[in-house]
């Protein structure tokens, strides 16, 4: 029930999202002679192939490149759009742009895909441009191949999520690659629909609804990006085949926020992220086969919220780590499997010195059960109340539900070198020196001694 009510929470702010969208008739006109920009007429003189190199200045009005150029800036040119539109229209194949900035103006139209730079073309592309103040800031519809690379994307933080687009928005675009762009203040960083086979690496999206925002694309690769300070980190849905390495979804709080949502998503690969300081780490319903390794999930409310619609899902050698629950579990039963994982909060011993613990270790209490299927359970989550209802299942087991034990838990935190370092967060960077020595039990100790404190004082 509340696993519901998390998702639910997490999309109802843009209900439309949840839909394919509808590709818009047809490109966007060519503008009228009044909103043209100075630049229009040496496109039109080009041929194909040309390079086009554009002197530091300001270019007022809208351009339209339907023909293969290179657009080269030198000295950060500015392109003021009219307002109208699209600042940027590519409608020609094998379009370079390069080192320009964009100014949206703030105008255009939302429903049309009014964006700083629009492609609906396939192999552009754009690298090293900043634009600004615009609806969509670079918007791939049907552009195969295409590349967008260092580029820098900022919103409009004084505007609500449903009255702008996505920084970095694909659309029916097979074979795309992002390369290390930053977004900021849009409604989602990177929204990616209809579009396999593509390669994200190296984006830093941040201070927005979603980090990224994916649906019905297979095949797709996600490497070293950051996800962090929105409603979701990333909220992946009806996709099969993904692969997710060291990537990070950090401090994405509020009411039903997420570091890392998979909703009716098969034969993802987790691997070597870091997933941390998240109202819930993980959230799982409707996957299938999916597995986690060498992942740090830490300092969350609920490290894992998963349906009993998840079958066959693997977690090994990950580090949970200062999380206040380990397992919200929606439902009665799951075929998860825990191995060989590290848990900060288990009491148990390693006498023989194998490395691993003597007894298994039990993922979900009977509370963390009642968190799942009990709305207003959170409501007791810090209590003693909690505290006494879980360390006497664990004495005295008396609920139906299967219990969900890691038949092998470590000991000791794993070494985990591929898991990324946080660049600029204290917390965190404090967090992580622990977690590379293999310090992360003391840290662990020191947190549930603290909590206990907390608990039997409240």
């Amino acid at each position: 029930m509340i696993a519901s009510l998390v998702f639910v929470g997490l999309i109802a702010q843009t209900p439309a999202s949840l839909m394919p969208a509808a590709p818009a008739a047809a490109a966007e006109e060519r503008p009228a002679a009044s909103e043209r920009s100075p630049l229009q007429e040496r496109i039109d003189a080009a041929t194909p192939g040309s390079v086009i190199d554009v002197p530091a200045g300001k270019y007022v009005g809208d351009l339209v490149i339907d023909r293969p150029v290179r657009l080269v800036g030198h000295g950060r040119p500015l392109l003021i759009g009219s307002g109208k539109g699209s600042v940027v229209r590519v409608i020609a194949p094998d379009v370079h742009i390069e080192g320009i900035d964009v100014d949206g103006r703030s105008g255009g139209d939302v429903s049309r895909d009014s964006s700083g730079i629009h492609v609906w073309a396939p192999r552009a592309v754009i690298e090293d441009c900043h634009i600004t103040r615009a609806l969509f800031g670079i918007y791939l519809r049907e552009a195969n191949g295409s590349v967008v690379a260092r580029c820098t994307i900022t919103g409009q933080p004084d505007l609500a999520p449903g009255e702008q687009g996505s920084g970095i928005h694909v659309f029916s675009t097979d074979g795309f690659r992002l390369d290390h762009n930053t977004v900021q203040y849009s409604r989602d960083g990177i929204y990616i629909q209809a579009s396999p086979h593509g390669v994200t690496v190296g984006n830093t999206a941040r201070d927005l609804r979603y980090g990224l925002h994916y649906m019905f694309s297979d095949d797709n690769v996600f490497e070293d990006n950051v996800f962090e300070r929105g409603a979701a980190g990333a909220a992946l849905m009806y996709s099969r085949r993904l692969t997710f390495r060291r990537n990070q979804f950090l401090h994405n709080r509020g009411f039903a926020s997420v570091g890392l949502l998979l909703q009716v998503c098969d034969d993802v690969t987790a691997e070597d992220n870091l997933i941390g300081d998240n109202a819930r780490g993980l959230f799982m319903e409707g996957s299938h086969r999916n597995v986690f390794r060498r992942n740090v999930i830490a300092e969350s409310d609920v490290a894992l919220v998963m349906y009993d619609s998840v079958r066959d899902v693997r977690f090994e050698d990950n580090s949970f780590v200062g999380n206040l629950s380990p397992l919200q579990l929606v439902g009665r039963r799951t075929d998860a499997i825990f191995d060989r994982n590290y848990w900060s909060d288990s009491r148990a011993a390693d006498l023989d010195g194998d490395g691993v613990q003597d007894a298994p270790y039990t993922v979900s209490s009977v509370f963390d059960h009642l968190r799942g299927n009990l709305t207003a359970a959170d409501l007791y989550a810090e209590g003693i109340g909690a505290a006494v209802l879980a360390r006497a299942e664990e004495v005295f087991p008396v609920l139906d539900p299967a219990p969900v034990v890691d038949a092998h838990p470590l000991a000791r935190a794993p070494i985990l070198p591929a898991v990324p370092v946080p660049a600029s967060d204290r917390v965190m960077r404090r967090t992580w020196p622990v977690a590379a020595s293999g310090g992360f039990a003391v840290f662990g100790f020191w947190l549930f001694a603290r909590n206990r404190g907390k608990r039997v004082t409240s």
